[in-house]
């Protein structure tokens, strides 16, 4: 059946859901999880400023996002072990969160992506876009969706 799992999160509340629905699927089918952290790329706005100063708050950006990333993950690690599932953890920056997911998912070699939804409806997806729906049209592996 399925083996390797990739799971997004971001450490919000849907995605701990994920976190632990994942881990429960995973046990009985002997399956890895691995856990994603994926970052928008962001550009700081320049105008007006010194491009070192752009430079050294991009940094620090970049720095502070990696750093929750491995907090993260780290805890899914941690949550990982407990229920003795196999875990990895992976984390990249992109312009494209949705894409990146559908990247790392084949780059990792993964059976299924397990993914948490807000259930915005229709016009909260207008508003604010939706990672699921946008996975969902360009994955080829099948996609476990939790409400």
């Amino acid at each position: 059946m399925f083996k390797r799992i990739l799971v997004p999160v971001d450490g919000s509340d849907l995605s701990e859901r994920a976190a632990e629905a994942s881990l429960a699927l995973a046990k009985p089918l002997g399956a890895t999880v691995v856990g994603f952290v994926a970052e928008p790329t962001g550009q700081l706005p320049a105008v007006g400023r010194p491009p070192s100063v752009v430079a050294h708050e991009t940094a620090q950006h970049e720095r502070r996002v990696e750093a929750h990333a491995r907090e993260v993950l780290s805890r899914f690690e941690q949550r990982a072990k407990a229920a003795g599932v196999a875990f990895e953890g992976h984390f990249e920056q992109a312009p494209r969160v949705d894409q990146a997911i559908v990247d790392a998912a084949e780059a990792k070699g993964c059976d299924l992506i397990l993914m948490v939804t807000h259930g915005r409806g229709a016009f909260g997806e207008f508003l604010f876009g939706s990672h699921t729906k946008a996975v969902l049209a360009r994955c080829k592996l099948p996609l476990l969706v939790l409400h």
